[in-house]
Parts: C-alpha cells; structure tokens; sequence
C-alpha cells in the first residue's frame, strides 16, 4: 500500500498546485507517479519532473532505447511500477518482447543492432558496477556520441532517483506488482493483508 496519496485539490498548497499544472500540461499529461512523494519539497519536485521531461522526451535516443534502459534501471532496483509503465511504453515503442523477458529474467537479452547494445551494455555495466571500463566507454561513444552518452548516463541516474522514490514510498502498489520481477533473495514489497 502507497504510503504518500496525492493530496486533493484542495489540500494542495499554491506551489504544489502550479508543478502539478505543470506537470500535466507537459508531453506525461499528468501528474508522474514519484512526484507524489516528491510534492513534499515543490521546488524539488519541479527541478526533478523537468529534468525527466527532459531525459524522457527530448533526446537523441531513440524512444524504444530510451525504454529499454528504463527497464534495465527498474529491473535493477526491482522498481514494480517503473517496470510495469515502461514495459507497456517500450513495446508501444517497439521494443522486442524477449528484449523484456530477458531483461526481467536478469539474463543479457541478444541485441543485432550496435548501438542498441550500446545502450544496454553501459546500463547493465553502470548501474551495477558504477563504473564503465575504457574500451565500454570508447565502443558506446562510437555508437551514441558525446551528447547521447551524457543523455544514457542522466536517464540512468534520473530513473534510479524515480526506482528509490517508489521503492521508498511503496507508490502505484500493489496494483501494479509485475510478478516476473519476483526474485526469491529480494526483499519484495509487502502485500496487503
């Protein structure tokens, strides 16, 4: 069970009313989930809601890349609603269903094309390593450039900070528990009784 709700109306503050305004007359149309947690700090939620606006919508990677490394973050921090949004948004995309299976299954899925390995191979290496060694770095750059590179790294980080919010805060559960994330050594969220 969530343990922050969005506040109603009439309950928001006049910052907290102007960021979800914001929020929803962006390219999302709604409030995103995290920012519920996030609303608690307006200024925070803003900065943060723009800089995913902005990593999500606005790059020069491809959308069902952009996915993807979404779903390698969620999987990762074993985030169930990230991974529960963004499978439906990566296959929308055009992402290969097996990509995901193995993607969930913890397995590296086999990808043709370069610089989707690219993409996968800095995530899966970055987020659990936190480090890329030289010849990963110099093969992604080749692939993404300096400006799509940097892009990876952000997306990374910025949906790290929305997995650890979620996962915090139980947000979008139990409705959206995606069972091929259930790992018997990890913690799971509790259901309800």
């Amino acid at each position: 069970m969530a343990r922050f709700e969005l506040p109603t109306a009439a309950e928001l503050t006049a910052d907290q009313q102007q960021v979800c305004a914001e929020a929803i007359a962006g390219p999302r149309g709604k409030v995103p989930e995290p920012m519920i947690a996030w609303l608690r700090n307006p200024e925070f939620a803003r900065r943060a809601q723009k800089v995913g606006e902005l990593l999500r919508f606005d790059t020069t990677i491809e959308p069902h890349l952009t996915e993807m490394a979404i779903l390698v973050c969620g999987r990762h921090w074993t985030a169930h609603l990230e991974w529960t949004a963004h499978k439906a948004k990566a296959l929308k995309a055009g992402l290969d269903p097996k990509v995901i299976e193995d993607i969930a299954a913890r397995r590296q899925p086999k990808l043709d094309d370069e610089r989707a390995r690219a993409v996968y191979d800095v995530a899966a290496t970055l987020l659990s390593t936190g480090r890329l060694s030289e010849t990963l770095y110099r093969r992604a750059l080749a692939q993404l450039g300096e400006r799509g590179l940097v892009e990876l790294v952000g997306l990374l980080g910025y949906y790290s900070l929305v997995s650890l919010t979620l996962n915090a805060f139980e947000l979008g559960l139990p409705a959206s528990i995606a069972p091929e994330l259930n790992d018997p050594d990890v913690v799971q969220p509790e259901s309800p009784a």
